[in-house]
């Protein structure tokens, strides 16, 4: 028992955030009334570790002495207390446990610890068992956690027995069919019996011989619908479309459709009518005609990409542009965490596949009601609201860790996402065309495994979301959901972003659905793959497992074999596990081996069958005409409040209210919208940051050079519409997703689509596939009718849980390419300016006359270039009154609604129609028909022909408050003042080793990602720049590391610490890999000496700053550690990552740091952080403004400082930002001011550039 030490770790009551909002929850959601308090603790068993270094550990790395209490071995349960503890499944990721080995590691090298963790949940009060099965129920995923007991165990040593050989079906070729069934039956498969069938004559009459286990298996993950669309590439035999008013333009879609297939399968007997051939009509008829030059054409498909001249230091040059759209629902329904965080990592790996730099993503949901009670779950289902913050949180831990900037985030609600959630990442990439090599393998070609471990996580998940699902399917599926790595994928961007690497590579594949099996085996026609050579998590995987596990952050790139050392040499440079696993062969045949046996050989015409053709009937059912839902107010208390319960007023406050309009500002800023440095957008702008975008616009991705070329992405799609007409849904989500490119200045000719499909799922039942059959045609019709092609998609059918369908669901994503002086920003900017309606004309079956919509687009980009229009927004079906208030909200700005308007005119359905502001004096330059809608106001809506007056507060509330208790923008209400004065000496450290040019060492870590940002500030600012990687991989790593790093410290004047996310700020607390790293003898004596002999200068920013106060840099200009009053840096009192700008003033001038900033002077950066709130004893905080030592506190934008969590957005003391070493020397600050460049943030005012890099280069001059 002695060898495993146990301890527990608990926030201290003014830190316990996390304890403090599950009491809340449990209470208020719940109903638990009788609860009086909740305790959490994260409890550690750790074995292998010697007492010296485990002692260590529990100060440095398990817990924070300023914020935690440790207990150890137990601490005190309390007669009546109830208490339970929570531990991932065997097999399941567990970063936390990851992040203590590494960081212990970096204490002392050659020790191998074992280390175990679970979170310990202690609650007192009056708790009945019913009440404590339902809080268990709540704290417990059963997919990917189970309960453990309080029993500490003899040993972590896991001993895993050894795997039996594959099997082999004895007798399978032969069996009969009954037979054949019962053995499929048994499987659990996600093929049909007909492909079973299929199987057996090809074992039968190809091999002569029985299947081995493996090779079912890897049949079933190849043929699964989420490999190789099988629902998509069904042949669609009889098509009849139902009588009725909208029959005519569903019919005449189909018939251009089967009339281009004509044209372009002309004399073709291969080619059959089905979905997936619908899906891609369109572009191929676009292209024949010459209208898609731009695409960039390859055998490697790993996204939708584009070739664009790019102009950077006014000289032109090529490059790729990629996009891709990913799902991951069926993952996140059962897991939100996991599911939404590999939903992300898998779109990333698809650009990132091809070389492409990922530096933007969108992410676009579906649910149902969050805000209803806990007790309307559905019997198998966890809560809406519980999906909805897992997922929200899964998404943005892997984007913020990765370093990805997420620029646009919507959530749609609609009742039927309760059979399954929509769970859709969309992202951008770009790299160099010269950087990107096409070449196909040849034999003798040499494969590497590159990235994560391979465990049993991810076992199964291609066919997982390929099958039927019940609500007792939920309990048995937790292997088929990965866990994310996003520190190890973001070693690949680095990787692959380096021209020298990206040139070796002659293809490459992601490790998506399918594993080994299918990322390998397609990369060419003949394979020879040897199992026993990929790198495992952990032992007892068989040959099965290890063929399809999908475990995440893993990549196959294929080399010429002249090339694999170097390869592999960059690998290592890059803190990589990379090993070659196969070999390119003549003979189209792919072979598995595991323990020197063939396990798999299969010809690769077979595995390209597909499994079993497939073929159904369709009857096309057609939209109602007295259901019109263009016809209809889409907010039914809003059609209520108009018809005169309640008034203009009523429904105004009703519209602003509703799910699908109201403020998501609590999720959106979960996410890190501004690391790159590129966003041209911020999520939400005007000097309250209050009007949300409606497209994410971001600068290309250069190292070097300035370019003025900007991507630009929206989304279109409404749950409701397409609920009614599938057809005219998929009409309008592609003519919304390019209204939302235009209104931002895009312009449309240019524009690129990519489709995702979700529907439910396909039955012989021919009336089900009416659905996407009609959205497909809808969208063919809609590409056709404006000239523009989808080069991409996603298809998901499995949208059915019982009997309760998903809404039909396709989303149109328009990706454009233009320049920064082009874009305007949406929120209004002047009050006495006019607000106009531009109407797109319809047919009389309500659809759009795309010549006229299109000579409009035209006219209104003329206008935007000439400042006729200064700002704009797409309409949708909730109208042009909530349109107006959120482009009024940003800048607290107002609108007089025009008298000769009614007011039902401002809630009808607007969908496809603009809204632009126009100068009063510029009216007469707008030229074509406009509706005047009304005036810009200095603040409040007024109805003016009611006679009815909105303030601005009662319009605010009604549009933040409905989501505030799912996705809080507030945990504090105090907004006290807090005294500000300035720090005014002429006492500043001198520099008296000065240098022409100084260099600047940035160490990066796992789980860093400001790297880029802040080394281009400090090129910028006239520096040099060393950046290493710190590898440890390997004890004789940990060693060479550290010597580099002493090395590069000897050489530097400036050390700067970046931001990012130190192995995902685990274990519990920020910046450990950071602050244990540095405070190696040989690291701490260099960076004393930089210090103190050299007259050297630190900055942290954000995790930087996190590690200059770990590791006592400020406040005390040494490497001291922390003591139990040290001041720290603690989760935000929302308990949330916040991602927004802030303004922060400037209140001293004894740093050199801030030699060129504006003492008293008030500066707007990006703030992104989990772990921000700045505290401290008050006789610390006395001292640091008596030295002179808090250089910036959070302000409003007029320099004002306060409590008030719009401002101080982490609830730090003081609303302290930044503070200094007691010289000034050492910097740490939260804000990002490494993030800002021309054009970046756009839609937020004031200074953003504080010239510190410039001041710590000019400081040694």
């Amino acid at each position: 028992m002695a060898n495993v030490k146990r301890i527990y770790v608990e926030k201290r009551e003014d830190f316990a955030v996390k304890a403090k909002e599950l009491q809340e929850e449990l209470k208020s959601y719940l109903g638990i009334s009788g609860l009086t308090k909740v305790r959490v603790f994260i409890r550690y068993d750790v074995e292998n570790l010697s007492d010296e270094i485990f002692d260590k550990s529990c100060r440095t790395i398990f817990s924070e002495p300023p914020v935690d209490i440790l207990y150890e071995e137990s601490f005190e349960v309390k007669p009546g207390e109830r208490i339970f503890s929570v531990e991932y499944l065997p097999g399941q990721f567990d970063q936390r446990a990851d992040s203590a080995m590494q960081c212990v590691k970096f204490l002392k090298e050659d020790e191998e610890p074992v280390i175990k963790t679970a979170v310990t949940y202690l609650l007192s009060g009056e708790i009945s068992d019913e009440e404590f099965a339902e809080i268990k129920a709540y704290c417990i995923n059963p997919v990917d956690s189970r309960e453990t007991d309080m029993v500490k165990p003899e040993t972590l040593i896991t001993e895993f027995e050894e795997p039996e050989d594959v099997k082999i079906f004895d007798g399978f070729f032969a069996m009969d069919e009954n037979a054949l069934k019962a053995l499929y039956d048994s499987l659990s498969l996600a093929m049909t019996f007909k492909d079973f069938l299929h199987i057996q004559n090809y074992y039968r009459n190809e091999e002569h011989r029985d299947p081995s286990m493996t090779e079912i298996r890897v049949l079933d993950t190849y043929w699964s619908d989420h490999c190789r669309h099988t629902t998509f590439s069904t042949e669609l035999k009889n098509v009849e479309i139902e009588d009725g008013f909208y029959k005519a333009p569903i019919e005449k879609t189909y018939q251009e459709y089967l009339q281009t297939r004509e044209e372009i399968f002309k004399g073709r007997d291969d080619k059959f009518v089905c979905l997936m051939d619908l899906a891609l009509m369109a572009m191929r008829k676009l292209k024949k005609e010459g209208k898609l030059q731009d695409l960039e054409e390859s055998d490697e498909i790993n996204a939708c990409s584009i070739v664009v001249p790019v102009e950077i230091d006014g000289k032109e040059e090529e490059w790729l542009v990629f996009f891709k759209n990913e799902t991951h629902n069926h993952p996140t329904e059962i897991e939100p965490f996991g599911g939404a965080a590999t939903c992300l990592g898998g779109a990333i790996r698809d650009p990132l596949s091809g070389r492409g730099y990922v530096y933007q993503a969108m992410r676009i949901t579906g649910a149902a009601d969050p805000t209803v009670p806990v007790k309307d779950t559905l019997k198998g289902k966890l809560s809406q609201k519980k999906l909805v913050r897992g997922a929200a949180s899964g998404y943005s831990s892997y984007g913020n860790q990765i370093g990805l900037a997420t620029g646009y985030v919507k959530e749609l609600y609609h009742p039927d996402y309760v059979a399954k959630r929509m769970e859709i990442g969309a992202v951008m990439g770009a790299a160099p065309r010269k950087n990107v090599i096409r070449e196909n393998s040849d034999p003798g070609d040499i494969i590497i495994l590159l990235g994560g471990r391979t465990g049993r996580d991810g076992c199964g998940g291609a066919t997982g979301s390929s099958k039927v699902h019940t609500e007792s399917s939920i309990e048995t599926c937790g292997a088929e959901v990965q866990k994310g790595n996003a520190p190890t994928e973001r070693k690949i961007q680095r990787l692959f972003r380096r021209e020298e690497v990206s040139r070796l590579i002659k293809k490459c594949n992601d490790f998506g659905a399918g594993g080994v099996s299918v990322a390998i085996g397609e990369l060419a026609d003949g394979l020879v793959v040897d199992l026993d050579k990929v790198p495992k998590k952990y032992a007892g995987l068989d040959g099965t497992e290890l063929a399809i596990s999908e475990s995440q952050e893993r990549m196959a790139v294929v080399v010429d074999p002249k090339d694999v050392k170097e390869f592999l040499q960059y690998a290592a440079e890059e803190n990589l596990e990379a090993v070659e696993v196969a070999v390119v062969t003549e003979e189209p045949r792919l072979v598995l081996k595991w323990r020197g046996k063939e396990i798999v050989n299969i010809a690769r015409a077979f595995l390209d069958t597909n499994g079993a053709h497939q073929e159904t009937d369709v009857a096309v059912d057609v939209p109602k005409k007295e259901d019109n839902y263009f016809d209809k107010i889409a907010v039914p208390a809003v059609d209520n409040a108009l018809k005169g319960n309640g008034g203009v007023k009523d429904a105004f406050l009703n519209t602003l209210n509703d799910l699908n309009v109201c403020s998501q500002k609590g999720l959106v800023e979960m996410f890190d919208a501004s690391i790159g440095a590129a966003s041209v957008y911020m999520p939400y702008g005007g000097k309250y940051q209050l009007t949300e975008i409606q497209t994410m616009v971001a600068k290309l991705p250069l190292l070097k050079g300035e370019t003025e070329t900007v991507t630009m992405m929206s989304y279109g799609f409404d749950p409701y519409l397409s609920g009614w007409s599938p057809y005219h849904g998929a009409v309008y989500a592609v003519l919304e997703s390019l209204s939302k490119i235009v209104a931002a200045g895009g312009d449309y000719k240019k524009v690129r689509f990519t489709f995702q499909e979700y529907f439910r799922r396909m039955t012989e039942d021919k009336h089900r596939w009416s659905q996407p059959f009609a959205a497909l045609l809808g969208a063919f019709d809609a590409q056709i009718g404006f000239g523009l092609p989808s080069i991409g998609g996603k298809d998901s059918m499995s949208g059915t849980f019982n009997d309760i369908d998903v809404p039909p669901t396709l989303v149109s994503f328009a990706v454009d390419v233009a320049k920064y002086p082009e874009i305007i920003t949406p929120e209004l900017k002047k009050a006495g300016n006019k607000l106009v309606a531009f109407r797109i004309d319809k047919d009389e079956y309500d659809l759009p006359v795309y010549e006229k919509v299109c000579a409009l687009y035209e006219v209104i980009a003329k206008l935007i270039q000439d400042k006729v229009i200064v700002s704009a927004y797409a309409l949708d079906s909730k109208g042009m009154a909530a349109a107006a208030a959120k482009m009024a909200f940003g800048n607290k700005l107002g609108v007089t609604f025009d008298g000769g308007l009614e007011a039902k005119k401002l809630f009808t359905n607007q969908l496809g129609n603009l809204l632009a502001e126009v100068p009063a004096d510029r009216l007469d330059a707008v030229g074509i028909p406009y509706v005047l809608v009304g005036e810009v106001a200095e603040s409040g809506f007024t109805f003016t022909k009611e006679g009815v007056s909105v303030s601005e507060e009662e319009a605010l509330l009604a549009w933040t408050s409905k989501l505030e208790k799912v996705f809080p923008t507030k945990a504090v209400k105090g907004c006290e003042p807090v005294e500000s004065k300035v720090y005014d000496t002429s006492d500043i450290y001198i520099c008296k080793h000065k240098v022409a040019k100084p260099t600047v060492f940035i160490p990066l870590f796992p789980g860093t990602n400001c790297e880029y940002d802040s080394a281009k500030a400090f090129e910028r600012a006239g520096a040099d720049v060393i950046t290493k990687v710190f590898r440890n991989i390997t004890a004789e790593d940990i060693r060479a590391s550290v010597d580099e790093f002493e090395k590069a410290i000897g050489q530097a004047q400036i050390i700067m610490f970046p931001g990012g996310f130190s192995a995902g700020d685990e274990p519990d607390g920020s910046a450990k890999f950071f602050a244990t790293a540095f405070q190696n003898e040989k690291i701490k004596e260099a960076v004393m000496k930089l210090l103190k002999e050299r007259d050297g200068l630190t900055l942290g920013i954000c995790n930087g700053f996190q590690a200059l106060i770990k590791l006592g840099l400020v406040p005390f200009g040494e490497i001291v550690g922390q003591k139990e009053d040290s001041p720290t840096l603690t989760f935000n009192t929302i308990n949330r990552h916040i991602s927004k700008m802030v303004y922060t003033k400037v209140v001293t001038n004894k740093s050199p740091w801030l030699a060129k900033a504006e003492l008293g002077k008030t500066y707007v950066n990006p703030a992104s952080h989990g772990e921000g709130r700045f505290v401290a004893p008050k006789e610390w905080l006395d001292k640091l403004f008596a030295n002179g030592q808090v250089a910036t506190q959070y302000a409003d934008f007029e320099g004002n400082v306060s409590m008030d969590e719009e401002w101080n957005i982490n609830g730090s003391y003081c609303a302290i930002e930044g503070i200094t070493s007691p010289d000034g020397r050492c910097f740490g600050k939260m804000a990002h001011s490494e993030r800002r460049d021309k054009a970046v943030a756009m839609n937020i005012y004031g200074e953003q550039d504080m010239r510190i890099f410039e001041s710590g280069v000019e400081y040694f001059k």
